[in-house]
């Protein structure tokens, strides 16, 4: 039978897609994906750890990071019931409430992480443009202010979009692209007035996700001018070195959305494996990379994991 006939077009339940044709694998499949959350957890876990338990590391740099280690553990938390339990064979669909909710904390934490990265970029402009006032710029109460702003930003824009899916007319087929739910999907499949949702989303888009985008690059193009106009080649190479972290952070962020844009815009025809693929990547790639990029790249937090494992295993 049919998810469809399973499931009528009027019920308030929606189907979760796994990987299609997979079914049979799904007990494999469930294997890294587990080890991918497992990885998720553990990693932005030991990065807040250090950071708090690591005195000289309270500094704006960190602040921000462990702003983003969380951002990424509340990421993966969000979607990691509802995937592994299509593929422990734990849960097949998902309720109305329940998908308007997932929606508006995936949703919420990217906006969330694409201004703490923002942040991250003003961090460095000033370290390496104005690093005279740094300290006096970058103070504890500024940083809690931009803290405040990031949550209120990305918490309360979201809401007049979100809760208008529960007022919507669900008649199309309840199948959901993902196993996890998206705002996208859910206006697909109405066929109620989706003006204000597209409208008003694709102004949250651009207020957010592209305008971080557009500061950072600028934020970036006055660094490397900068940069450019110290003397010392060893000094430039060391000023860039403490960039590219937050490079890397932005380039694992923006490269899945890119394309998971692309392939819902441009790419009804290709497979739903590669639809269900790009998600999955889209919302699992900056979690795991995130504490990896810092882990190796930046030195303080190396010195203190690897001061971390020597110690337990004494």
């Amino acid at each position: 039978m049919s998810p469809i006939s399973i499931l009528n077009v009027s019920s308030s339940r929606f189907i979760l897609t796994g990987f299609p044709g997979l079914e049979v694998h799904y007990l494999w499949i469930s294997i890294p994906f587990s080890s991918i959350y497992a990885m998720v957890f553990l990693g932005n876990c030991m990065v807040l750890h250090v950071i708090w338990t690591e005195p000289s590391l309270h500094q704006p740099m960190f602040y921000f990071l462990a702003m983003l280690a969380l951002t990424d553990l509340c990421m993966g938390l969000s979607t990691m019931y509802t995937v592994l339990g299509v593929l422990w064979g734990i849960i097949r669909e998902i309720s109305l409430d329940s998908c308007i909710a997932q929606s508006y904390f995936i949703h919420g934490l990217s906006f969330m992480e694409s201004s703490v990265l923002l942040a991250m970029a003003f961090d460095r402009y000033i370290a390496i443009c104005n690093p005279l006032r740094y300290s006096s710029i970058l103070t504890n109460d500024k940083i809690m202010k931009i803290g405040v702003t990031i949550l209120c930003r990305s918490s309360l824009l979201i809401p007049p979009v979100i809760i208008r899916l529960k007022f919507l007319n669900y008649c199309h087929p309840h199948i959901l692209s993902h196993s996890f739910c998206l705002h996208q999907d859910l206006i697909r499949m109405a066929c109620s007035d989706i003006r204000f949702n597209s409208i008003y989303g694709l102004a949250l888009v651009i207020s957010n996700l592209l305008l971080d985008a557009v500061l950072i690059l600028i934020s970036y193009i006055m660094i490397l001018h900068a940069v450019l106009a110290i003397a010392s080649r060893e000094e430039r190479i060391k000023s860039l070195q403490t960039c590219v972290s937050h490079i890397c952070a932005v380039s694992v962020f923006y490269i899945p959305i890119i394309g998971l844009t692309m392939v819902h815009r441009f790419g009804k025809h290709l497979s739903p494996l590669v639809h269900v693929l790009m998600g999955n990547i889209y919302i699992l790639f900056p979690p795991l990379m995130n504490p990896i990029i810092y882990s190796i790249k930046t030195q303080q937090i190396r010195r203190r994991v690897q001061r971390l494992f020597y110690l337990k295993r004494m």
